[in-house]
């Protein structure tokens, strides 16, 4: 089992910057993928980001590269995505997920096998 608790979410201004975090514990493994989804109202959840927990390979979504950072701190067993340059389409409920079945799971979502329990992030414009 792992345990994910995303922080960090909130209310902000176009052009503005927020950073997520995501505390993981439990079973992590060197193999462990960690990554964020998001979810609008009305559509479907959608891959944002990946990292490898040795922090060497990423993977982004095409509309957030070069305005979010994905990053991990393996010695706090938590994975950071800086969001910078929001747009009011980056609108949504922010969820971390892991994955250790596979060497790197990217945006596969079906990889995936545990879920936080998501953070609110709005912004308007």
């Amino acid at each position: 089992q792992v345990q994910l608790v995303e922080s960090g979410g909130g209310s902000v201004q176009a052009g503005d910057s927020l950073t997520l975090s995501c505390a993981a514990s439990g079973r992590i493994f060197s193999s462990t993928t960690l990554g964020w989804f998001r979810q609008a109202p009305g559509k479907e959840r959608q891959f944002v980001a990946a990292i490898n927990w040795s922090g060497t390979t990423t993977t982004y979504t095409d509309s957030v590269k070069g305005r979010f950072t994905i990053s991990i701190h393996n010695a706090k067993n938590t994975v950071y995505l800086q969001m910078n340059s929001l747009k009011p389409e980056d609108t949504a409920v922010y969820y971390c997920a892991a994955a250790s079945r596979w060497a790197y799971a990217g945006a596969r979502e079906g990889a995936y096998d545990y879920w936080g329990q998501g953070t609110q992030v709005t912004v308007s414009s």
